[in-house]
């Protein structure tokens, strides 16, 4: 490895550990933030430059080559993003004395708006998972699954949460007297969502299935007894708990089964779900972002376009000179 690449290396080690440190990135950004500074060190070294070397001319052939290589301005962008914040990290590190993507702006982007379901293509999924979980008829293996993912769908529209949190919740959160459930989000970042009565009864009904199963295997005499499990969705895989691929298919294959496009469909939709349907019936901008986890305002911003429509029909309906 040369020299330019070793040193990249190492200063990309030390801002990544930075991240990890002081704002408890989790391993998917500093996987991202890791493959798109080697990107940029493979180019400056085509040019015999590196990380300490870089100036604002070579940022500028960078996002040129970028553009040139058919990237899309959203990847172009985020990029561009983790450079800056790298090089702002060599500066406040003394370790360079210039920050060379200071004057640097960015492709411009329109933020595309997330799919969102309406409130019947929600409720239709629900009412068929209820039917599959409530039917006696249907072996208790597959029952249990069909309480499973009805629990699931549940939990996951009335709270909004990320599809990691919500398969690697603790047993625990399925208390009889919870009101509130407490998640741990990016960055290991606690935060506290509220459970409705419906969401709770789909837990207990699931735990009621799985006590059931339980109770009707055979016991081996002389077997030790089974510890356990810490989850609220456990698995026999390598996490403990369900993966969010298996929900992820399960989710679309119950959509197919409501009559809607599968493609539609997955649990990060239905978390946008949850965020626009509470904007449309009033729920405050702030609110939707505590509950959503985001750090900065400006990511549930992306969910103005309800709030704006909401308010058009405010005044178009209730407005005293509107037209009638």
């Amino acid at each position: 490895m040369s020299t330019s690449k070793t040193s990249d290396a190492k200063l990309a080690s030390l801002f990544l550990d930075m991240l990890a440190a002081e704002q408890g990135a989790g391993e998917n950004t500093l996987d991202a933030y890791r493959r798109d500074l080697a990107d940029f060190s493979e180019f400056a070294g085509r040019v015999r430059s590196s990380f300490k070397a870089a100036d604002t001319q070579l940022l500028r052939d960078y996002l040129e080559d970028l553009d040139g290589r058919g990237f899309k301005s959203t990847t172009v962008a985020r990029r561009l993003s983790a450079i800056r914040h790298l090089f702002r990290f060599l500066l406040t590190e003394r370790l360079r004395t210039d920050d060379p993507a200071a004057i640097l702006s960015g492709p411009k982007r329109g933020r595309s708006l997330p799919k969102v379901l309406s409130i019947g293509d929600v409720d239709r999924m629900l009412v068929q998972a209820k039917a599959l979980a409530e039917n006696m008829a249907t072996p208790i293996q597959q029952r249990l699954r069909d309480a499973r993912l009805y629990c699931l769908l549940e939990v996951l529209y009335a709270t909004g949460l990320r599809v990691s949190e919500l398969v690697s919740l603790p047993l625990t959160a399925a208390r009889r007297d919870a009101r509130m459930i407490v998640v741990r989000g990016k960055g290991n970042k606690e935060r506290l969502v509220p459970l409705n009565e419906t969401a709770k009864q789909a837990m207990a009904d699931y735990l009621a299935a799985m006590a059931e199963l339980q109770s009707s295997q055979p016991k081996k005499s002389g077997a030790m007894k089974t510890s356990v499990s810490k989850w609220l969705f456990p698995s026999f895989g390598e996490s403990g708990h369900l993966t969010r691929q298996h929900f992820a298919r399960e989710l679309k294959e119950l959509a197919a089964a409501s009559g809607i496009p599968p493609a539609l469909v997955s649990p990060h939709v239905l978390r946008h779900a949850f965020a626009s349907h509470l904007l449309h019936n009033g729920a405050d901008l702030r609110i939707v972002q505590t509950l959503l986890g985001h750090t900065d305002i400006s990511t549930t911003q992306i969910y103005t376009h309800v709030v704006e429509e909401r308010l058009k029909s405010l005044v178009r309906d209730l407005h005293p000179l509107a037209e009638k």
